[in-house]
């Protein structure tokens, strides 16, 4: 094995630089993945720009890593192997200790890395990571097509299916990015009437054939109005940063719909009570998912056909890739691979 790896650091916000680093040695609990790919996200950017508070530089981002498993500091539990493998998303692998991990919610435990931020992501050869954080990835989905699944496949998967949406109910996504052409595609496959909101006309061919019954132009029409005359949205998951724009769809709702929020935006929700109130009205947040959980999204997603539209670039390239993605230029996520040759 070699001694050394080239990685993608930020050194200061604001600029990328590689870098050869002595490859590190896993310690209790942590195993060393050789990165096949890692894809970027908008989410990178807290690291990368400076945007998110607490992160000691320099830093390696990335949290959707997908590698094989070539190190560890003790035995593997009976589900893992030696070359297997393996993924990481945003929530770095849970503690087991915490109140939130005893009561079983590992997604909210109050002590797990974030990847790409806390602790070094997939911009690099190699990486440690927690065993509790590792995904099994199915035989049958490429390494770059799992990547960008482990983020913006799971935020959108996870929370479809935390909407109590039923088969045949009208669900609306706002949003045709990253994360919203996912969650077109997921909704399609789970039997919704699929609504998605969006700007301009130039995409309406591209929404219709990911998965969308009907297409609202912002630019053209009242999303509010538009939707209400399919009788409105039992479902609405937000996958936008516009804090306004949300807060704007939400009288599109049906009596006891609920909106789903996936984007973080800087601006505060603003939800008028009488509204909430008087329809019974629910707003939920969802976070990403457990290591399970996203094996299950992966395995609906191969049983499916659901993939992310995706480009790729070569680690040394991450600078260009991530401002590609920055810029709202990629269709629809971008994708970095490895040459280990």
């Amino acid at each position: 094995m070699k001694k050394t790896y080239k990685a993608m650091q930020v050194t200061r916000p604001g600029q990328l630089e590689m870098v050869e680093r002595d490859l590190p040695e896993p310690g209790p609990g942590e195993v060393l993945i050789k990165v096949e790919a890692c894809g970027i996200c908008g989410a990178d950017a807290g690291a990368i720009e400076g945007l998110e508070k607490g992160v000691e530089y320099p830093r390696v981002p990335g949290h959707e890593v997908v590698g094989t498993l070539c190190k560890t500091s003790g035995p593997l539990p009976s589900w893992l192997q030696p070359g297997q493998r393996v993924g990481v998303g945003r929530l770095g692998g849970h503690c087991n200790a915490c109140e939130q991990c005893r009561l079983g919610r590992f997604n909210l435990c109050q002590d797990q890395p974030v990847t790409g931020s806390s602790r070094d992501g997939g911009y690099a050869e190699y990486m440690l990571a927690r065993m509790t954080g590792l995904v099994a990835i199915p035989e049958d989905l490429s390494s770059v097509d799992a990547a960008p699944l482990l983020c913006a496949g799971i935020a959108t998967f996870n929370a479809l299916k935390k909407s109590h949406a039923q088969a045949g109910d009208t669900v609306v996504i706002q949003g045709v990015g990253g994360l919203g052409h996912l969650a077109l595609q997921y909704a399609r496959k789970m039997g919704f009437r699929v609504v998605a909101v969006g700007r301009g006309d130039d995409i309406a061919e591209e929404v219709m054939a990911l998965g969308a019954h009907h297409y609202i132009d912002t630019h053209r029409q009242d999303a509010v109005a538009a939707i209400k005359a399919l009788g409105g949205a039992q479902v609405i998951l937000s996958t936008i940063t516009d804090s306004p724009a949300v807060s704007a769809l939400l009288p599109a709702l049906a009596p006891r719909g609920r909106l789903m929020v996936v984007g973080v935006g800087k601006e505060p929700l603003t939800l008028m009570p009488g509204l909430l109130v008087g329809r019974e009205l629910s707003v939920n947040g969802a976070i990403t998912g457990t290591a399970i959980e996203l094996e299950k999204a992966l395995d609906f997603s191969l049983l499916a056909d659901v993939r992310a539209m995706i480009e790729t670039r070569p680690l040394a390239q991450a600078q260009e890739a991530f401002e590609k993605m920055r810029g709202g230029q990629a269709k629809f996520r971008m994708v970095l691979t490895m040459d280990h040759a």
